[in-house]
């Protein structure tokens, strides 16, 4: 399995950090782009630089518009945006590509493959629901960062791995990563 992890500016990066350690301890082929401010934030929030994440991560610049995952004929799996600001959320439902980000998951739209969105964003204006209900309708899954409490979540750790596990079932990757409903 192969799959693109993109990291924008949105508060969230523990998110990313979840997912990503998660699927490359499952054997999962990840490839990672993050954006400029989605460094800054992940050095802020996790004091983290993309490359500690993961060892297994294959990074490409944002800039570089010659990486593989650029083009429909590199064969991904699917794509998650986690977090994903509300800019790149609107340039990905309009079909902006300035970036390898932006065009990885427009790669993605247009070859009817899985895109996951990760918005982390409060409160919601008409203006970023709109924008989420274009993406949507353009093929993306909406997945906002909203834990759930039904799995009797004791730490935080708990919160993040609840959405990141999401995230994952949206990935079609089986993960054990919360309690789920029904389970005892």
């Amino acid at each position: 399995m192969r799959v693109v992890i993109g990291i924008t500016g949105a508060s969230g990066s523990i998110y990313a950090v979840s997912v990503i350690k998660s699927l490359i301890d499952m054997g999962v082929e990840v490839h990672g782009v993050i954006s400029e401010m989605g460094e800054r934030v992940l050095m802020h929030e996790c004091s983290m630089k993309k490359e500690e994440i993961s060892e297994g991560v294959i990074w490409h610049q944002n800039d570089n518009l010659f990486a593989a995952i650029a083009s429909g004929s590199y064969k991904i799996d699917a794509m998650a945006v986690v977090p994903c600001s509300m800019n790149t959320l609107a340039k990905i439902a309009t079909g902006g590509g300035d970036g390898l980000l932006l065009r990885a998951a427009s790669v993605c739209i247009k070859e009817r493959r899985r895109l996951v969105i990760v918005p982390r964003e409060m409160p919601l204006s008409i203006i970023y629901i709109e924008r989420m209900l274009e993406a949507a309708k353009a093929g993306a899954v909406i997945l906002p960062a909203c834990p759930g409490f039904y799995h009797d979540p004791r730490t935080m750790g708990d919160l993040i791995n609840h959405v990141a596990g999401k995230i994952l079932d949206l990935l079609n990757v089986e993960n054990n990563m919360f309690r789920r409903w029904g389970d005892e």
